[in-house]
């Protein structure tokens, strides 16, 4: 099986559920269109998520691209509210003030998003074989692991940590393709608490970051730079995306490193 992009996830709404797709537009940021374009913030505008805010977690969620309309529900629960963002923004934000017992306002950008790191806007990449390494470690789930890290572009037809190589010892970028796209690997993705919870009830693993420490450090690849691990709780990469406006990452592209 040759390098290949298997899966593509984007997460409309910064840390509620996100959707897989066939394929995905790239915004003249390097991010992708409609990946954490929008964001639920407190009343100080700080981010309402999983870092802070575990009851995330049990929010059950779908979007409709095309309609640009969310749906929710609290997890095996009813009732389901369905809102239009546009003309129904302020019912949605009422909706969710009472869930999380705080005034909630929907914030958007259009152009970036919401990314963690600013610096580095791309979509996250990762292998499929990382994927379920990791989710060896814990007796997960493929899916629950997937959900756990929240990558927006997953490899299939490499080995685990394959994506190490995509990174440099010295932080300069590291060129890779997939299809006609040319992506600049940046840095090893810090992870946060999030991954340390179930993504249905928000529940903690105990020593979670421990063993990931543990593991990451004894399967680490001859190809990762380690000079750029001063931790070993990384996962996924970083990337940005330049002057690619328009261009589209499809499902079943190929992919090889750019010499």
């Amino acid at each position: 099986m040759l390098p290949h992009l298997a899966r593509i996830d984007i997460f409309p709404v910064k840390s509620l559920d996100g959707v897989s797709v066939a394929q995905a537009t790239v915004l003249g940021s390097g991010a992708l269109k409609c990946d954490r374009t929008y964001a639920l913030c407190d009343a100080q505008d700080h981010f309402i998520n999983g870092k802070r805010n575990a009851a995330i977690h049990r929010l059950r969620t779908t979007f409709s691209v095309d309609r640009q309309s969310i749906t929710l529900a609290v997890d095996g629960q009813e009732p389901v509210a369905s809102f239009d963002l546009q003309p129904q923004r302020p019912a949605l934000e009422a909706w969710l003030s009472d869930y999380f017992q705080q005034p909630v306002t929907l914030q958007a950008n259009h152009n970036l998003g919401f990314p963690d790191d600013t610096d580095a806007a791309g979509p996250t990449v990762i292998s499929t074989a990382t994927l379920e390494a990791v989710a060896t470690w814990y007796n997960l789930t493929l899916d629950e692991t997937r959900r756990r890290f929240r990558t927006n572009l997953e490899i299939d037809g490499v080995p685990a940590f394959w994506e190490d190589q995509l990174f440099s010892a010295d932080g300069s970028p590291v060129q890779f393709a997939i299809g006609d796209v040319v992506l600049e690997g940046i840095n090893p993705c810090q992870r946060c608490v999030v991954p340390t919870r179930d993504t249905r009830r928000g529940t903690v693993a105990p020593n979670f970051q421990k063993t990931f420490a543990q593991q990451r450090a004894a399967t680490l690849p001859d190809w990762a730079p380690p000079q750029r691990f001063n931790h070993f709780y990384k996962l996924a990469i970083n990337t940005n995306i330049r002057a690619q406006a328009g261009q589209i990452l499809r499902v079943g592209d190929s992919v090889s490193v750019v010499k």
